[in-house]
């Protein structure tokens, strides 16, 4: 059935498609009457048509497409473009945002009227799909509360600071809830504020002021958006609230602090918090990391390794002796990659120690100490102590000096195993970085056995990926071979959709470097050879999987774009310091 024309009678069409009779049509005439709205929509509610059938009937007549708003989530600055009362009046809800057009979801299409208010209210061209009434009044609530509801949430309590003064508040250090509703706008906008960042998924939330702004972004999958823009005098009450449940000293605004918090859920695991200040020119900019243990990935198997890397990262850490460091950037997943290592090794007979700054999760069985360095007590010295304790494994959350580099060697070279971190671009470099802190080369060419280097990759998006055409000589720059060139004919990119928000772009994936410390490889560090040189050993002697060869799996696979190949990594012919 073609679209409906502009001045065709729908409740005439749907008679002669047989949907409902003239008896139905009358019947809902009678109750448009009584009760206002829509012919349409009193159909459904005299049992003419079923909510659902509407739905589908009007789309196929409008030749429009159908949305299930149940199977994602609605961005904070999308909802905040539509207000509470105008969705319920015209039954409508936007979904999505790309450039200047809105796309908002519809109950009744033939509203010409709603769509040209919309896009004068927002200044956007509106793009029209259909969604059940039902489905629309669920999402409104959803997003927007209703009054009596006891569960707000941020654009709903939003609200408040209109109705009352944001800079007068009596705060109190109570536990925080997930969805506790309070008589204090502060304290419902903060909790809120938490409980749709577990909700989202979200890794961090950044509150900001600025001179003239106050604004929270939250951080997913990588990439950082803006989530809500709280009035500016309302900063220092909401800053204030944090670092409050955070444990911070509210009256010490020029040093950094640090913090945390727990999020209680009824029925589900709590949500912990990682609380970080810094005084900043108009006032303290917070950053608060989620701990989330249900989202925690700490089983060695589904880390990501390719089948190589796999067996060598295994084999390594069930050695009773030796090194095994794992690098990268902040964020890309090396804590994840330690506890799943610990995970593995922790059973009954086994004595393991952690020492972290801070301990990001609880692991059952295994002793953790939490590093304070204003007192004194830092890595250098918890390994020291940790030698006394008569471990089998040692984890140490970092190395960035000497002195702790020199105990955790020597705890290596005499019989524990131990699981560190460096900071470093890939895994050969961190061969050259512990050289430069003094280590001398036979302590690390004979004590290392494992060295990992990741990073993470943005995925293409499941629902809109498509294949792509891509030259040869772009691949070919990207390192792959001419004799491979046939192999990668599926590459595939994200054209963006409703659940990936037009990025094109959802999810993770990691991507690993795992570098065997074999004869080459110690040849090379004994003669102090550059980091290249040492790559291009592992590759010819031991078939090294670079970070940029394990990319490019994944982008032969479909499950990467060649954009995040090139913004993860780089040449295997280019020396990174």
């Amino acid at each position: 059935m073609g679209a409906v024309r502009k001045n065709q009678n729908i409740t005439q069409l749907m008679i002669e498609q047989k949907l409902i009779s003239a008896e139905d049509l009358q019947v809902a005439k009678e109750s448009q009457k009584k009760e206002g709205g829509s012919l349409t929509s009193n159909l459904v509610k005299v049992g003419a048509i079923s909510d659902n059938e509407m739905t589908s009937f009007l789309a196929r007549a409008h030749g429009l497409p159908i949305i299930d708003l149940s199977t994602f989530e609605i961005a904070p600055e999308v909802i905040s473009l539509v207000n509470v009362n105008i969705c319920k009046k015209l039954k409508v809800i936007p979904t999505s945002k790309f450039g200047n057009r809105l796309v908002v979801a519809f109950a009744n299409p033939d509203n010409y009227f709603a769509i040209e208010d919309l896009s004068h209210i927002t200044r956007c061209k509106i793009e029209v799909v259909v969604a059940s009434k039902d489905a629309i009044d669920q999402a409104i609530e959803k997003y927007y509360s209703v009054p009596g509801e006891k569960q707000s949430n941020v654009a709903n309590v939003m609200q408040q600071f209109e109705e009352a003064d944001p800079t007068q508040s009596t705060i109190d250090p109570s536990a925080i809830v997930a969805g506790q509703v309070d008589a204090e706008p502060i304290i419902n906008f903060v909790n809120q504020i938490l409980t749709d960042a577990i909700q989202r998924k979200v890794s961090d939330i950044h509150i900001e002021p600025f001179e003239k702004k106050f604004r929270i972004r939250y951080r997913r999958d990588g990439t950082l958006y803006e989530a809500v823009s709280p009035p500016k005098d309302a900063s220092g009450a909401i800053i204030s609230r944090v670092k409050i449940i955070s444990k911070m000293d509210i009256s010490e605004r020029r040093k950094p602090q640090d913090g945390r918090l727990r999020v209680v859920r009824p029925g589900q695991e709590p949500v912990d918090f990682r609380v970080s200040s810094i005084p900043t020119m108009f006032g303290e900019s917070i950053v608060m990391r989620l701990l989330d243990k249900s989202n925690l990935n700490a089983d060695l198997d589904n880390l990501g390794f390719e089948a190589r890397q796999f067996k060598f990262f295994k084999q390594a850490i069930h050695l009773p002796q030796g090194m095994v460091l794992v690098t990268g950037p902040t964020g890309s997943g090396k804590t994840t990659t330690l506890y799943s290592a610990v995970q593995e090794l922790n059973i009954p007979d086994r004595k393991i120690l952690t020492a972290e700054n801070p301990i990001e999760f609880n692991l059952e069985g295994i002793v953790q100490t939490q590093i304070h360095h204003e007192i004194g007590y830092d890595f250098s010295q918890a390994l020291r102590a940790f030698l006394r304790q008569d471990p089998e494994v040692i984890m140490v959350g970092e190395i960035r000096d000497l002195e702790t580099a020199e105990i955790a060697y020597k705890a290596a070279s005499t019989g524990h195993l131990v699981l560190s971190t460096l900071h470093t671009n890939d895994a050969a470099s961190t061969i050259t970085r512990l050289l430069d802190m003094g280590l001398p080369a036979f302590i690390v060419a004979e004590s290392t056995s494992l060295i990992v280097a990741q990073r993470l990759l943005k995925k293409n998006c499941e629902k809109c990926k498509q294949v792509v055409k891509v030259e040869d000589h772009i691949l070919k720059d990207l390192g792959v071979p001419e004799e491979k060139l046939s192999e990668f004919q599926e590459i595939q990119k994200g054209e963006g959709c409703d659940q990936c928000g037009g990025t094109g772009l959802r999810g993770r994936i990691p991507i690993f470097e795992t570098l065997r410390v074999t004869s080459g490889v110690k040849e090379s560090i004994y003669a102090g050879k550059s980091p290249l040189h040492i790559k291009k050993t592992a590759i010819a002697e031991d078939d090294f999987i670079t970070l940029r060869r394990s990319a490019l799996i994944r982008l032969q696979q479909g499950v990467v774009s060649i954009e995040q190949v090139i913004a993860g990594t780089v040449s295997d012919n280019d020396e990174e310091n």
